[in-house]
């Protein structure tokens, strides 16, 4: 299992750890073994996702004949060194579902490949800027304007660029309180751009919160709190 399950998040500069998990079970002695991700045709055309890979352990067990290594292991992923990948770093298009496959080498240097049934799906991170709630101080009762501005990364470009259209939550947080709740929903403008007013009715700190989709990751902005006179 890559990364317990969940999507992996990436940038376009900083590197990722993700854990990865997998049970070798073997009827015959083992020199070695890896699991990976690719995406395309196995065999033929396929980009691995050459992360570095640690392998912290691989507990041994025994059953019915069979010898099982479960391994656990972290996966670094460089969005600008991905041997094996396209062009060597990650572009846009692999922000998607990759298939999994392992490999075994035997004692007498023959290797098996199986395709896995696990998946793993790299997505875009995002990010919200230029937070602004204002005016601030404000009078108890009175409107308050938060802003904001959605961008996604471009990994074929190596930069973030405004992510338009996108449906983003205004979040508010009480003095006092360690928890956000859902005001409202906003739609930001073709450019990103976000844009919309509330009535002031208590000290607190605001936030955007995007929940992102089957490409980009989920992001919040930071907080801006407002003091209500």
């Amino acid at each position: 299992m890559f990364n317990n399950g969940k999507p992996i998040v990436v940038g376009i500069s900083a590197e990722v750890e993700a854990p990865l998990t997998y049970t070798v079970k073997s009827k015959v002695t083992l020199d070695s073994w890896w699991v990976e991700a690719y995406r395309g045709t196995y065999g033929t055309n396929e980009y691995t996702l050459a992360g570095t890979t640690t392998r912290w352990g691989c507990g041994r067990s025994s059953a019915g004949g069979y010898t099982f290594h479960d391994c656990d292991e972290t996966m670094t992923i460089d969005p600008d060194d991905m041997p094996g990948g396209n062009g060597n770093k990650l572009v846009n298009s692999d922000a998607t579902a990759w298939k999994s496959v392992g490999t075994a080498i035997k004692k007498n240097g023959s290797y098996d490949d199986d395709r896995l049934s696990a998946t793993v799906r790299l997505q875009r991170a995002t990010r919200i800027r230029n937070m602004n709630a204002s005016p601030e101080p404000v009078t108890k009762g009175k409107p308050i304007t938060v802003t904001g501005t959605v961008q996604r990364a471009n990994w074929s470009l190596h930069r973030y660029d405004n992510y338009g259209g996108r449906l983003v939550k205004l979040q508010f947080k009480p003095a006092g309180s360690s928890t956000y709740t859902t005001v409202k929903s906003v739609t930001a403008s073709s450019t990103g751009y976000l844009k919309t007013k509330v009535t002031a009715s208590k000290d607190g700190t605001w936030r955007w919160r995007y929940s992102g989709n089957t490409t980009s990751g989920a992001s919040n902005s930071s907080g801006d709190y407002v003091d209500v006179n």
